[in-house]
């Protein structure tokens, strides 16, 4: 399945000829305001690079931080059935993909100087936050495609209540993991962190 970022460079040489709109046939959709898709730029070779490097970037699941880097994001948190990697780890900002078994949680935690985001991919749960780790009087239910924000020094903790897994990614800033952190289970995480 090829993402969205091979359709984006299609789009942009659609522009570049001339057209106002695309159709591209790698994504499952239609619209009248689409025309159809000319077959010429598949065969230019700067796309068949990028679909090549995109399908790479999905295969190798590691931190690629900090060179410059491109993925598919929901792809990759989808693919990824470790508790936590890291998949980029700059100076600034670190992305690493969790997957929460069905019933299991993140584990109630503080960063004191570290805004955090979340975004749900699949699953569902709840997200609790507070200020105090026996006030968390913050409670929401969240979905796919949900985004979650935890400001410096909120303790949260997010909740698998589905029956599946729950695959979400996550932004730290600055970092909160060392470069290259792969976590397998929620138990390994634990005691990376007690070490």
């Amino acid at each position: 399945m090829y993402n969205n970022y091979p359709c984006e460079y299609l789009k942009n040489m659609a522009m570049y000829r001339g057209y106002n709109a695309y159709r591209c046939p790698y994504l499952k959709q239609s619209s009248d305001r689409y025309i159809p898709f000319d077959h010429e730029l598949e065969k230019d070779p700067n796309f068949n690079f990028l679909r090549a490097s995109n399908e790479q970037n999905i295969k190798e699941l590691k931190d690629h931080g900090s060179e410059p880097f491109v993925v598919n994001i929901d792809d990759a948190t989808e693919r990824n059935n470790n508790f936590r990697t890291a998949i980029w780890t700059g100076k600034h900002l670190q992305v690493t993909l969790m997957s929460i078994n069905p019933g299991d949680d993140i584990g109630l935690e503080v960063h004191p100087n570290v805004d955090q985001f979340l975004r749900i991919e699949e699953g569902q749960g709840t997200v609790k936050m507070g200020k105090s780790k026996h006030n968390l009087d913050f409670e929401r239910r969240v979905y796919d495609g949900y985004a979650i924000m935890v400001p410096s020094g909120t303790w949260h903790n997010v909740i698998n209540t589905g029956n599946k897994s729950l695959k979400l990614y996550s932004i730290y800033a600055p970092p909160e993991h060392p470069y290259g952190t792969i976590h397998i289970t929620k138990q390994d995480a634990e005691a990376a962190e007690k070490s």
